[in-house]
């Protein structure tokens, strides 16, 4: 399993101190963040894109590439790339480009975002929202897999003998994952095409989760990937640590009811009972991530861990970073026993380009 850390980028204030970062303290913040990720043995880092304030994160390749340069294993990841207002040229220029600077270490997460007035400030319309998801990301496969692409299709100009560079590196494009939280849209496209489906599950309860997760993996087997428990999946979490319980609820209580994601609703107790929402002592977390299996109808490939934003300051974020990298190798452990062997770990770039020269290797079936 690959186990790492996500964000969304948000500026908030801290209700205990009352002090909100400039925007310049979030980002460099955030690259901080992804070195000790990167120090303390985690697997992934990854970033959300958002175009509207309390944001900042508007361009995540040039984040990444910044961290590419700054760490030396740390899989390069968003937590949403907006496959429905960006360009498809653009993401396969990106991100290819961040793909060879990053030697590898990247992969993405597709998502339509959560941002309403975002559509027409790239002159879309939000009620194409899934529409815009299949087309753009049907147009961005085919530039990462043909050299030279014909097209023609509802949502941008044509495209005549077009070619997008840099090409992927090893002719391996990065893996994708299709990020969604209630569309099963989503889960049927990532099935279609065998990709990664990501669950972000902060806000919604483990039965609700489970059903999209089973409809992905279903589907997955439907299109001939493999069988239902080896479909890619990937799952969130929001965590607090402290060495005891007592502490670790007394001291996250203020971030919870300050949030505009978390305050005003259920109460932490509730959220926590509900969601994918962990606070507690370093036990009480891996308990129940590894009771995630559960979320995921089986074992799974990737667990993010959401420890920033809601206006936690740096100084928690890295603490809690830190006691992610003595809890990670006993999840390692512990989701190790019993996963079959036929079961995939998450795809890398090394994974992909070794299942690539194996196919190339194999002498093509005679079709009579």
């Amino acid at each position: 399993m690959q186990f790492g850390i996500f964000g969304v980028g948000d500026v908030g204030r801290d209700p205990l101190s009352g002090r909100t970062p400039t925007e310049r303290d979030r980002l460099k913040a955030l690259v901080e963040y992804a070195e000790l990720a990167d120090e303390v043995g985690l697997d992934v880092f990854a970033t959300g894109e958002h175009h509207n304030p309390p944001f900042v994160v508007s361009s995540p390749t040039t984040l990444l590439g910044h961290i590419a340069a700054r760490t030396r294993k740390l899989l390069l990841s968003t937590s949403t790339t907006l496959i429905t207002t960006n360009d498809p040229v653009k993401i396969a220029e990106d991100y290819a480009m961040l793909q060879h600077l990053a030697d590898g270490r990247v992969d993405l997460m597709l998502g339509r975002g959560n941002t309403g007035p975002v559509y027409p400030w790239f002159g879309q319309d939000i009620r194409d929202g899934i529409a815009l998801a299949v087309e753009n990301y049907a147009l961005l496969r085919r530039l990462w897999r043909e050299d030279v692409v014909d097209w023609e299709g509802r949502f941008r100009t044509p495209l005549q003998g077009f070619t997008a560079t840099p090409r992927p590196m090893d002719d391996v494009p990065p893996f994708v994952w299709h990020a969604s939280i209630r569309s099963p849209e989503i889960a049927e496209q990532a099935a279609y095409y065998g990709d990664g489906f990501f669950h972000n599950n902060l806000f919604w309860p483990k039965e609700h989760v489970r059903q999209l997760v089973d409809l992905y993996r279903g589907r997955f087997e439907h299109y001939g990937h493999g069988r239902a428990d080896q479909a890619f999946v990937g799952l969130a979490a929001h965590v607090f640590v402290r060495k005891n319980s007592q502490d670790a609820v007394r001291e996250f209580r203020a971030y919870f009811d300050a949030s505009s994601a978390y305050g005003n609703g259920p109460s932490l107790e509730d959220t926590m009972a509900r969601t994918a929402v962990v606070v507690g002592s370093p036990q009480e977390v891996i308990e129940r991530v590894l009771a995630y299996r559960e979320h995921a109808g089986g074992d799974y490939q990737r667990q993010l861990f959401n420890v920033d934003g809601i206006g936690v300051p740096r100084e928690t974020v890295l603490e809690q970073i830190e006691l992610l990298g003595e809890i990670v190798p006993v999840l390692r452990k512990e989701f190790a026993v019993g996963r079959p062997a036929h079961v995939p770990d998450a795809p890398t770039h090394a994974s992909l380009a070794a299942a690539a020269q194996e196919k190339a290797a194999r002498p093509e079936e005679d079709p009579r």
